[in-house]
């Protein structure tokens, strides 16, 4: 009798993908179905390297411009360090 092997999609056929090591292994989330097993302990980028700020898990945030009135960014100044990111 054969063996029944899964089918993968073309995009998951791959050469070029590097070989999965055991940091990128004791970093990976792991799921049953929709049931989360164990969140994932990092972010490894490129090469396994762990880089930079990890993707963002939600919607993203957006970068805007406004232009104050000098008296208005004084007060908010006032209220001391961090008065940016209230």
């Amino acid at each position: 009798m054969s063996e029944n092997k899964p089918v993968l999609p073309p995009e998951w056929d791959d050469p070029d993908l590097p070989e999965w090591t055991k940091d990128m292994i004791d970093a990976a989330e792991f799921r049953v179905g929709d049931k989360m097993i164990r969140p994932a302990a990092g972010y490894l980028g490129p090469n396994g390297m762990v880089r930079g700020r990890p993707p963002s898990r939600g919607r993203a945030k957006q970068q805007v411009t406004l232009r104050l009135d000098p008296d208005v960014i004084e007060r908010f100044r006032a209220e001391g360090p961090g008065w940016q990111g209230g």
